[in-house]
């Protein structure tokens, strides 16, 4: 027997069906979605069922639940529909990238600071291709990859899932941003024991940055001061120019945190790096205006990054010279 022959018979609009009613949580509401009489729909599942050998779902007088083997079986619908639907939109470009749509799923840091220009300098050349930006923090990241929603991801390279493939671009260091005539500023590079109980405008906790700082802080015994929280790169310079507290960002924010007219300084004890890049399920294939802007994004990031590279250089000479 074929390998083929072991896979059930069942259609695109069945497997629509199933998530639907997932999503919906009755069949009434499933079958007004779908334009379907609520019989109709209930012998599809039925046939779905009997052609997968499983049942998908625990019935109720007032709401249906999927059963565990059910909630894997839609997970699995939703990334078949989702691949569907990337080749589709695929076959539909033309291959010489004219028109398109790529949807890019970002940690905010580089959302932030790195994607304005590098997203500019593309649609600059083909103005037919309509860019999405999701910003979020990297757990987001990853789910909007996995699932479909995105095309490319741009976030953190370490701890990534083994069915996705990455392509490294920098390793990026941090930077304590501070308003001017602040006591730290004083110090040419700082440690993280600098500052222990300094008031701080932070990112969520759920934000990698956070957790990463807020391990190594545990690790050392040192007490950060999260006096404030905010959800955006941008609200947090607003927040520390205005002398809500001190900040600890990611190295490719320090042109906005100078914009900003704060003080920036190195964070130096302990060194801490994290590897920056794009996200992709290996077993996915890109449309063509995708891969057309993978390939400008990796050629810009490293014009990008000589630029940053050379101003941060310049700026800890400065700091250097002042003291």
């Amino acid at each position: 027997m074929s390998s083929f022959a072991r896979v059930p018979d069942v259609s695109s609009r069945e497997l629509h069906a199933i998530c639907t009613i997932a999503e919906e949580g009755s069949f009434m509401a499933a079958s007004l979605t779908l334009n379907l009489s609520q019989p109709a729909l209930t012998r599809m599942v039925q046939r779905i069922e009997a052609a997968v050998g499983l049942s998908l779902f625990h019935r109720t007088t007032r709401r249906v639940e999927a059963t565990p083997a059910g909630k894997e079986f839609i997970a699995l619908a939703s990334r078949v529909l989702a691949d569907l639907r990337i080749s589709f939109e695929g076959m539909r470009e033309i291959s010489d990238e004219e028109r398109g749509r790529v949807v890019l799923s970002s940690v905010m840091s580089v959302a932030y600071t790195h994607l304005p220009r590098i997203v500019a300098s593309y649609r600059g050349s083909r103005p037919g291709v309509e860019i999405v930006v999701q910003e979020g923090v990297h757990g987001a990241v990853l789910e909007d990859v996995r699932s479909g929603v995105a095309d490319l991801g741009l976030g953190y390279l370490h701890d990534v899932p083994s069915d996705f493939s990455s392509i490294p671009f920098e390793v990026e260091a941090f930077y304590v941003v501070m308003p001017r005539r602040h006591p730290l500023g004083q110090h040419a590079k700082l440690t993280l024991n600098d500052l222990a109980g300094v008031p701080m405008v932070s990112l969520p906790r759920d934000a990698q940055t956070r957790r990463m700082l807020d391990g190594y802080a545990a690790i050392q015994s040192i007490t950060l001061d999260h006096a404030v929280t905010v959800c955006q790169f941008a609200t947090l310079m607003q927040f520390v120019h205005a002398g809500a507290g001190i900040a600890i960002v990611p190295g490719g924010t320090v042109p906005s945190a100078k914009q900003a007219d704060l003080v920036v300084r190195p964070l130096v004890k302990p060194e801490m790096g994290r590897s920056l890049g794009v996200l992709m399920l290996k077993d996915r294939g890109l449309t063509p205006s995708a891969r057309g802007f993978l390939f400008h994004l990796q050629d810009q990031w490293k014009q990008v990054g000589n630029q940053r590279s050379a101003a941060q250089k310049n700026s800890l000479a400065a700091a250097l010279q002042s003291k």
